[in-house]
């Protein structure tokens, strides 16, 4: 069970935001909604081949207050690490987020 004195890093939540690009496509971006307090541990890291481009994915738990607003479309950063959500669900006392989350390194 996570204690709220465990959340000692500010992560900022960003949303993600569409606009055309001109061509009849979308461009993808993304827009802070807030920055909060969150307990991240690191889970695994594995080799991950991208565009024939060899890097690595590490995989963290990510735990913050609950909140209902979080989901899969949403990322975390914190300065220049960007912290993808894969999955997020409730603690079983109901007041915290608990959320896979994965970093990819190029």
């Amino acid at each position: 069970m996570t204690n709220i004195g465990e959340l000692n890093r500010r992560l900022v939540l960003e949303a993600p935001v569409e606009s055309g690009d001109g061509a009849g496509g979308v461009t993808r971006g993304y827009q802070a909604v807030t920055t909060l307090w969150a307990q991240v541990t690191p889970v695994s890291a594995r080799p991950d081949v991208t565009a024939d481009s060899l890097g690595g994915a590490r995989r963290y738990a990510v735990v913050i207050r609950r909140r209902d607003d979080v989901s899969t479309r949403h990322r975390f950063s914190e300065g220049a690490r960007i912290y993808r959500i894969l999955a997020a669900r409730e603690s079983d006392d109901r007041r915290f987020l608990e959320i896979a989350a994965e970093e990819h390194e190029d």
